[in-house]
């Protein structure tokens, strides 16, 4: 799969990282639009992967520190699914926080998705909590 980042929200990358989102979140979970597009579009890097050139994973990085990222908006189309993408994404997304001198990544995950997150090393923290009525936990990963 090959990674294109971008913090232009006029970029190619960017809306293809979009539909991906819609579909995914907006369509299959029924979050709300306004929701899943918020105020921190334009303060956060975005990443699409594509695969033949078709964008098919996408999730953008909050800088919430000078040490850390919050992962967020982390989907894989459909069809796309159990091939490993989301594996290869958060890869990505370890090696471009790296490059950017952090070394933690939080997010809050989908309760449905703790177990995939924990294969990565991941590790759950706090009480759980609900995200446009969705169970979420909090989770952290050291890059060190």
């Amino acid at each position: 799969m090959n990674f294109i980042w971008t913090t232009d929200l006029q970029s190619t990358t960017y809306q293809d990282a979009l539909k991906i989102r819609k579909k995914v979140f907006v369509e299959e979970q029924q979050v709300d639009l306004s929701i899943e597009i918020d105020d921190l579009e334009d303060q956060t890097f975005h990443v699409t992967g594509y695969l033949n050139e078709k964008a098919v994973a996408t999730a953008r990085l909050y800088p919430v520190t000078a040490t850390e990222f919050k992962v967020q908006r982390v989907a894989v189309s459909n069809t796309y699914r159990g091939q490993q993408l989301g594996q290869q994404l958060m890869k990505e997304i370890e090696r471009f926080a790296k490059e950017n001198q952090k070394d933690t990544l939080i997010l809050g995950a989908q309760d449905q998705a703790i177990g995939f997150y924990e294969k990565l090393g991941y590790h759950t923290y706090g009480e759980g909590f609900l995200d446009a009525g969705i169970p979420h936990h909090m989770m952290k990963k050291e890059l060190i």
